[in-house]
């Protein structure tokens, strides 16, 4: 195949990403405003912030990953004009989301008393409790929108979730400002005006969401017939057993992540807070990356629903190369400007903690030059799982994630970070270990899978 063969490809798999992306970068904005606006207040809030996010990202990662075996279901569906069985995927998913949303929810509530047996700074706790009590209740709507999303996705009509995102995210921002400072009459509760923002927020990105679909004709006969009666326990385990590895895959990497937040937080408040900063701006570039996994999951599912494997693996591969030239011009950014782009997260007129902020920026302009050369790899590896997930397989993809991440790259984070005196920096060097990994025997499966349909099928 030449080059021109692919890159032919990149109108299509933009057009259909971009709606995706730019929602997800919309999200991630504001994730990076929240942590400015936090960050003015002092790098305890910021820390408080990122430690109280970690149990929610993880009760997130559950549910996101659950719901996106919607998406490969419903493009085949779509790809089949199967209107039956996409009114079906549709009723059986947000069933279960909702269910999961609130399961999730109940879950966080009670886990967040481990928050003390961590060894993390008991202020630093202290202000956490009370944003994550806030911010854990906010994944019920925000788990029933992704199941509304992963669907409406699916039928490749990417839009509403991104003008749902959109809105959602100019509530945020705005209830931020006035709860956070306490604007107007409105009180300053600190971080608590945060998590208020982010609730309401996520109210109004799933009721955007469901009006809008409810009103599009395209949508008429999948809202039709919806009753607990008529939901099929042979369905339910479809879903599930497609949904349970994804929401694992993300969950492994979720956590690994994650987990970096909390051994920054043995470090210090000054590397928690640098590992927050760090990770928000390579989490706004990742969404490129996420938006081409949604189009990778969508177009390999149409081609599945279709039969036609040599256009199937023409197409993903299409988009494995867009997503190598994005993440690499990021890198180059990241090289660039690494020292600075965290001074954007602390205030340099705060005399009190002058030497704190200081430290932070300088770790965390460090970190950014270890991310520079992850989000390749991490880029590699999510558009390879959206499109193995568009094949609709997840159990394989699930041990290579658990691999990668837990056997290949805690151990090293641990050790470099914990026992050297690479501290913060070789915690993400463990990271890009792992996502490394993943990327490489991830693309090994796809490659395995996809020569094997066409074989079987010619």
């Amino acid at each position: 195949m030449s080059l021109a063969t692919y890159t032919k490809e990149f109108s299509y798999n933009l057009r259909l990403a971009y709606p995706i992306i730019l929602g997800m970068l919309g999200h991630t904005v504001v994730g990076i405003v929240d942590n400015v606006m936090v960050g003015k207040l002092g790098p305890s809030e910021l820390a408080a912030v990122s430690l109280a996010n970690s149990f929610v990202f993880i009760a997130m990662s559950l549910g996101i990953g659950f719901s996106t075996a919607i998406t490969p279901l419903a493009a085949e569906a779509d790809g089949g004009q199967n209107i039956e069985k996409g009114r079906s995927v549709f009723h059986h998913g947000l069933y279960l989301c909702t269910f999961l949303g609130f399961f999730l929810f109940v879950l966080v509530f009670f886990v967040k008393q481990l928050i003390i047996f961590m060894g993390q700074p008991v202020h630093v706790v202290d202000l956490a409790k009370p944003y994550l009590d806030i911010v854990a209740f906010s994944l019920i709507p925000l788990i029933m929108f992704q199941g509304y999303k992963q669907f409406a996705d699916g039928m490749s009509e990417t839009k509403y979730s991104m003008w749902a995102t959109i809105l959602g995210n100019v509530v945020n921002v705005v209830l931020n400002y006035l709860f956070i400072y306490g604007i107007w009459f409105f009180p300053a509760l600190g971080i608590v005006g945060a998590a208020i923002g982010t609730i309401v927020s996520r109210f109004v990105m799933l009721g955007y969401m469901h009006y809008k679909m409810q009103r599009n004709p395209k949508f008429y006969s999948f809202f039709e017939g919806f009753s607990i009666k008529e939901i099929k326990k042979e369905m339910n385990l479809k879903i599930i057993r497609l949904g349970a590895p994804s929401s694992m895959q993300m969950f492994f990497e979720v956590v690994l992540f994650t987990s970096a937040v909390w051994l920054s937080g043995t470090i210090g408040v000054a590397n928690q807070a640098a590992n927050q900063i760090a990770l928000s701006l390579a989490s706004f570039t990742f969404m490129f990356a996420m938006g081409l996994s949604v189009a990778a999951t969508i177009r390999v599912g149409n081609q599945k629903g279709l039969g036609d494997y040599k256009k199937m693996k023409i197409v993903a591969f299409s988009i494995f190369l867009l997503v190598v030239l994005l993440e690499i011009f990021f890198a180059l950014f990241f090289v660039l400007f690494h020292q600075q782009m965290p001074e954007l997260f602390v205030n340099r007129n705060d005399v009190a903690n002058l030497a704190a902020n200081t430290e932070v920026v300088t770790i965390a302009a460090q970190l950014l030059l270890v991310a520079a050369v992850f989000q390749i790899s991490d880029g590699i590896q999510v558009v390879v799982l959206g499109a193995l997930r568009g094949l609709q397989d997840a159990k394989i993809p699930m041990y290579i994630t658990f691999f990668a991440y837990w056997v290949v790259g805690f151990p090293v984070s641990v050790y470099l970070g914990l026992f050297t005196q690479l501290k913060a920096v070789g915690i993400w060097i463990g990271l890009l270990a792992g996502l490394t990994t993943a990327a490489l025997f991830l693309y090994l499966r796809f490659i395995s899978l996809t020569t094997k349909l066409i074989l079987e099928k010619h």
